[in-house]
């Protein structure tokens, strides 16, 4: 059965849910048919997938081309697009215009937007537009400059507070899921008690209602150190090394391809005497 955002909320109290980022068609297939509930297209993309240092140089047109790879993958997942930074912090009609190429163009079933009660309008524009929203409180990648650099946020009372009372806000706007990053795990444990939505955690600890990492982390294959609140699921990356430098070994010595890869006529010797 398809996940949708519906199915997605109802899943609150009653199971934890599971999301991965995905970016392409070929990643987004295996995650599929492993059960995951939700691919998020992020733009942590401009970062995994287009080797920038940040996420600030991702556009709606990087989004709407990986939304669509990913999307054209997932019979079951629900699919979740980040709008990139820029893309929904210049008005409420530019908003509502970029979010609709997610949907129309990369084929979405929601998008996911970074902040706080300040993006109210915003969120409420979206959902009259009948497009739902994710919101995203914490660690904010898109604010990174703001913040001074990738920092556990919510530490103090005020700071906790007003992740708080952004989460309220955004629920009565109508955000059908929040994620929290790099949150106290206690606060998180609170903001999920007292919202009524979905809340997924990526280094918020287990008392969220599920949980996101991007794939690369989770299967060892970042450059970058891990972050604290990375397991690591896997070891692609060392697989992959493993493997590359089999094959270019086999090619350099000669002995890929073999036989069994390449291939033949009967008459091979008489077809080639009669070239010129």
């Amino acid at each position: 059965m398809k996940n949708t955002v519906s199915t997605f909320r109802q899943a609150k109290g009653q199971r934890k849910l599971s999301m991965l980022t995905a970016y392409d068609y070929t990643t987004a297939r295996i995650m599929d048919g492993c059960g995951v509930d939700a691919l998020l297209v992020g733009d942590s993309l401009g970062m995994v997938m287009l080797g920038h240092s940040d996420t600030l140089s991702v556009t709606v047109d990087d989004m709407v081309r990986h939304c669509a790879a990913v999307a054209r993958a997932a019979d079951h997942a629900l699919v979740v697009g980040d709008m990139p930074y820029l893309s929904y912090q210049v008005s409420v009609a530019e908003t509502v215009r970029n979010a609709g190429r997610l949907v129309t163009e990369g084929r979405v079933q929601a998008v996911k937007l970074e902040g706080g009660a300040d993006f109210v309008p915003e969120v409420r524009a979206l959902v009259r537009a009948s497009i739902p929203v994710m919101g995203h409180l914490g660690l904010t990648p898109q604010s990174v400059n703001a913040l001074g650099g990738y920092k556990v946020q919510g530490k103090s009372p005020a700071a906790a507070q007003k992740l708080l009372d952004d989460a309220r806000a955004l629920q009565d706007a109508g955000i059908f899921a929040l994620v929290l990053e790099c949150v106290p795990a206690g606060l998180a444990a609170r903001v999920t008690a007292e919202l009524s939505i979905p809340v997924i955690g990526i280094g918020a600890g287990s008392g969220c209602d599920g949980q996101v990492l991007v794939w690369q982390d989770m299967l060892g294959l970042g450059e970058r150190p891990a972050p604290r609140f990375v397991r690591q699921f896997g070891a692609l990356g060392t697989a992959m090394r493993e493997s590359v430098t089999a094959y270019v070994a086999a090619v350099q010595c000669g002995e890929f391809p073999s036989a069994a890869q390449c291939y033949a006529v009967e008459d091979e010797a008489g077809l080639l005497e009669r070239l010129y």
